[in-house]
């Protein structure tokens, strides 16, 4: 019986994924310094996966062969492919759900359970009955009535974690910087075409394609974010604002803000309470600001809010919303402490202000604020 596999090109997908994956093993492309979680999955999928491409190499080399060792070798072999596609379905979205929240909820938790038990049980009971695929007598590889089972969930958990992350890039625009469809849609296309054309090994090298995607997009935001605080850093300021002045010459808001009496939080609380409320400020810009423009941290506790489409804006409104924001949190976080913030904002058209000139504009106003601040805090204290 002629076989419809075309081994050359299995041998050849195969063994350039697990060339490709070492390399990015060995080169330590996977790991990024501020996201030790994430990078951990992805050296988890990234083994799995070089594993995954060997057993895929196999099985196709052994399909057709006669034997009991060669039968055992397809029934595990294979088994191992199925367990692959679960485990990269819930790899895929624990990577994405705990990148963008930072933490995993009870609900995704419960989700990665249900998909775990019952593929792994159809699997197990595939051992004793032929639900999911089966060996014949010729010791070839045959897809059971449940395979497409597999394939469901495996879309199923594709789809969802493009949904999860646009639903969620309207309110942390910083993940533009993490497009999930770029290392999710290879995927898709790899198990689409392989499911129509048996013979063929498509799916390895598209999961090796969605790795490189997902190391690089770790890199370029560990390049673009601040790493203790997540929003912006001044590398992506300057860049947002040479684009904008090239290509849209719009006219902009720039709000600089700078932490009053920081330095007491640092010297009487510890400095790592001092990072805490670093952290908590850019949530507070953040939530702000939201999809209006981007935050940056500056340098130390001075952060920036760069706005667009500013000619819809009141300045001192925006001004008196960060005020208010920065209130509300005094007075549920319960901190032993209070933040307060000089801000200084301008607007700006950059067709012709320049960058350099502009923040020492935006920074002279912010400190005006603050020696108002400081005066009032000294006549406080005097009466």
């Amino acid at each position: 019986m002629e076989s419809a596999i075309n081994l050359e090109s299995v041998y050849i997908t195969d063994l350039v994924g697990v060339f490709i994956l070492v390399l990015l093993l060995v080169t330590q492309g996977w790991k990024v310094p501020t996201r030790k979680t994430e990078s951990r999955i992805l050296l988890g999928l990234i083994i799995s996966s070089i594993v995954n491409c060997l057993v895929d190499l196999m099985v196709f080399a052994l399909d057709g062969k006669p034997g009991n060792e060669h039968y055992t070798a397809l029934m595990l072999g294979n088994t191992y492919l199925y367990l692959y596609m679960m485990i990269i379905g819930i790899g895929i979205i624990y990577f994405v759900v705990k990148h963008i929240d930072h933490k995993t909820q009870g609900i995704h938790i419960i989700l990665f359970w249900i998909l775990l038990v019952i593929e792994a049980g159809l699997l197990i009971v595939n051992f004793f009955e032929p639900i999911v695929f089966r060996i014949d007598e010729y010791n070839r590889y045959q897809r059971g009535y449940y395979y497409i089972l597999f394939v469901i969930l495996a879309y199923v958990m594709m789809l969802y974690g493009c949904l999860y992350y646009f639903v969620n890039k309207f309110r942390i625009p910083t993940l533009r910087y993490f497009p999930v469809y770029q290392f999710i849609l290879p995927i898709l296309i790899g198990n689409s075409v392989q499911m129509l054309h048996y013979g063929i090994s498509l799916i390895p090298l598209s999961f090796v394609i969605s790795f490189m995607f997902m190391a690089s997009s770790l890199q370029n935001e560990y390049i673009r974010l601040d790493k203790l605080t997540g929003v912006y850093n001044r590398f992506e300021l300057d860049k947002s604002m040479m684009v904008r002045k090239f290509r849209y010459k719009e006219t902009i808001a720039v709000i600089m803000l700078n932490l009053n009496d920081f330095k007491t939080i640092n010297q009487k609380f510890s400095h790592d309470e001092g990072d805490r409320a670093l952290i908590d400020f850019a949530n507070i810009l953040t939530d702000t600001v939201g999809n209006e423009g981007i935050v940056v941290r500056f340098s130390g506790d001075e952060f920036c809010i760069f706005i667009r489409k500013a000619n819809r804006i009141n300045l001192n409104e925006y001004k008196n919303r960060l005020r208010a924001k920065i209130d509300i949190y005094n007075q549920t976080s319960g901190k032993p402490y209070k933040l307060s913030a000089a801000i200084g904002g301008k607007f700006f058209d950059l067709s012709h202000d320049n960058g350099d000139d502009l923040l020492r504009q935006v920074d002279a106003l912010m400190r005006v604020d603050k020696a108002q601040y400081y005066a009032e805090l000294e006549q406080a204290v005097e009466k």
